[in-house]
């Protein structure tokens, strides 16, 4: 799944895949602002079928947070 979840960053963030890591923070590794959180968490939605509060991705800062956070919802 890290590896769907990294395509998908790096297509929203107009990053390089290759400096994408479990370890990377969204916001300050990846340059995400507010606009593109909105926008990756509706990438997300549609690609794991999951709904995703705006509070709950809140907490969420790394790419692991994200795997964790979809492999929770998916249950």
């Amino acid at each position: 799944m890290i590896d769907k979840v990294k395509e998908i960053l790096a297509d929203e963030l107009s990053v390089d895949i290759e400096d994408i890591t479990a370890d990377s923070d969204i916001r300050e590794d990846l340059d995400a602002d507010s606009l593109d959180m909105v926008q990756l968490v509706m990438a997300l939605e549609d690609e794991f079928d999951v709904e995703i509060d705006n509070a709950e991705i809140k907490d969420v800062k790394t790419v692991g947070d994200v795997v964790k956070f979809i492999e929770a919802k998916r249950g």
